[in-house]
């Protein structure tokens, strides 16, 4: 792992850069990128050639998000519980073998617009399996204090690419078609497989078995639905996506139709809105420190709707492109802000399916909303739709009235590794149980009320991390005692439960164990259930029974 530096370094945005692999990875990601935008150009013009009506078109933009919402909590548990460097390789060099093939059929005539969404959803299917690695490995590349500065570097990289490529892109396709294209996106694989190849991260060996795919995945569902403020940031997300795609997946036909322009002018759009997002991700560090993250979120929002509205109502390129410029800035504000506020609020045991569940929400909305703007514009027109979407863009940003996102915080979420297996005198497997786990607090009476409100967060967090059957129980014969209880299927998910406590959840514990006024520290029992023989006879006895 990467230890923290100074802190004078940490306040430099460009302080990521430092680390000799992340700085690798970025640029060869940068080339890597850049094909895949070129790639993107050729697939939607090409689209807008062959098909028979607006529907198909905006279907590209979906195409290319739906794996994501599919594949995105199964790709998330594999970067949880496999090296995701090597999950990394496979994925770009399926990427690398379809977009080939991509090539090849459009060479030779081969492509139907159902054949090249069905490309496109495997490049993308692709990408949907690489992207929680990749954000996940983003930790293991730098310290979790230049999280923030690296993720905006990434989206940095990302958007300068954007700024520049689709206009090349255009060019490509104007003047060799798209067949060109998508080979260029092919080529654009090998130096980030090299880079990766090459890569040797140290990480900290598991002491414990992997966990099956299954229970990986519920675990990652689990951590989400027991993390209020990580729910918001997928609701918020989801809405985000679900109207601002619409501009992406209708801005071919607005090219085309609206503007009267070919695919040049497609690309020159598409490059105004990389600039915006590269002044965007510029600020975005600045933004976090002046603004609070609603704020933000809602500035997004706002800019967005801005932008559709101006791509609906103008018959100039020029002026379309200014709407972009805006668009694109709010679009990377508001994702980058959404992935940094996920990234540090997750511990690195379950990031990887954190952020695939985010990815999930967010590009599924993307994804809905491509397809329902695409069958509104089939329907009324692009300008239609996108006024339509403006309008969603600002009830997205009223639902902050209701659903706030929370103030940023830097929470040390690295494990307490305080936890030592005690000595048992029954000879446990890994796999025996169920366990039952019960743990008596003395109170004091005047403390009850502070109690039973971190009991509350501790039970919470207890069930967020694997505990079943969590309750909280008072004596009745002696008010003072109190008894937590909670089971886990196995001793190996005891064990894993207790590895997974991280400084900032240990800050409830101490809380907890200084409301104790025993003598002693709390006393904790361990059990394993073993059910009664069926069939025994039991024998009750003669007389009256006291209870």
């Amino acid at each position: 792992m990467i230890d923290d530096e100074p802190n004078s370094e940490r306040v430099s945005a460009l302080s990521p850069f430092r680390h000799g692999i992340f700085r690798a990875v970025w640029s060869a990601s940068l080339v890597s990128n850049f094909g895949g935008l070129i790639q993107g150009v050729g697939a939607a013009w090409m689209m807008t050639t062959i098909a028979t009506s607006s529907y198909q078109v905006a279907l590209v933009q979906a195409s290319t998000t739906l794996p994501i919402m599919l594949f995105a909590l199964v790709a998330g548990a594999i970067a949880d519980s496999f090296n995701r460097r090597k999950v990394m390789l496979i994925a770009q060099t399926f990427m690398l073998v379809v977009s080939v093939l991509l090539t090849v059929f459009t060479y030779l005539g081969l492509i139907t617009p159902w054949t090249l969404l069905a490309f496109t959803f495997l490049i993308d299917s692709g990408t949907a399996l690489n992207n929680p690695s990749w954000q996940a490995s983003v930790g293991d590349m730098v310290p979790r204090a230049k999280l923030p500065a690296a993720v905006a570097l990434n989206s940095l990289g990302f958007n300068l690419t954007r700024s520049v490529g689709p206009a090349i892109g255009g060019i490509i396709v104007a003047a060799a078609g798209a067949a060109a294209a998508f080979a260029a996106n092919a080529l654009s694989y090998v130096g980030l497989i090299i880079v990766l190849a090459r890569w040797k991260p140290d990480l900290p060996a598991s002491t414990l078995p992997r966990e099956t795919l299954g229970a990986a995945m519920g675990a990652g569902l689990r951590y989400v639905a027991m993390s209020p403020n990580i729910g918001k940031v997928l609701v918020r997300g989801a809405a985000f996506g679900f109207s601002a795609g619409a501009v992406l997946a209708l801005l071919p036909l607005v090219a085309r139709d609206v503007v009267k322009g070919d695919a040049l002018t497609y690309g020159i759009m598409l490059g105004a809105f990389g600039i915006g997002a590269v002044g965007g991700a510029l600020i975005s560090v600045r933004l976090r420190q002046i603004l609070s993250s609603e704020t933000m979120v809602r500035m997004a929002f706002a800019g967005f709707a801005l932008c559709a509205f101006n791509a609906a109502v103008s018959d100039h390129a020029w002026q379309t492109s200014l709407g972009l410029l805006i668009g694109g800035a709010c679009w990377v504000i508001a994702l980058s802000h959404f992935n940094v506020t996920v990234q540090m609020s997750t511990p690195r045991w379950v990031v990887g399916r954190v952020l695939s569940v985010y990815q999930t929400a967010t590009f599924g909305g993307i994804a809905l909303g491509s397809w329902i703007w695409g069958v509104v514009a089939d329907a009324h027109g692009a300008e239609f739709a996108l006024i339509a979407a403006a309008v969603a863009m600002l009830a997205g940003g009223a639902i902050g009235l209701l659903l706030p996102l929370p103030q940023q915080a830097v929470l040390n979420l690295d494990p307490t590794n305080r936890f030592k297996e005690p000595h048992l005198a029954l000879d446990l497997k890994l796999r025996s149980g169920p366990i039952a786990i019960m743990i008596e607090y003395i109170i004091r009476e005047e403390d009850v009320p502070e109690f039973l409100a971190t009991m509350a967060e501790r039970g919470r967090i207890r069930r967020r991390d694997g505990a079943r059957n969590w309750t909280l129980a008072r004596d009745l014969e002696n008010p003072a005692i109190w008894i937590e209880h909670y089971h886990t299927p196995t001793w190996l998910e005891y064990i894993r439960h207790n590895k997974r406590a991280t400084h900032a959840d240990a800050v409830i514990g101490e809380r907890v164990r200084a409301l104790h006024s025993g003598d002693e520290p709390p006393r904790v029992r361990r059990m394993i259930e073993r059910p009664t023989t069926a069939g025994t006879a039991i024998v009750m006895p003669k007389g009256p029974i006291e209870h």
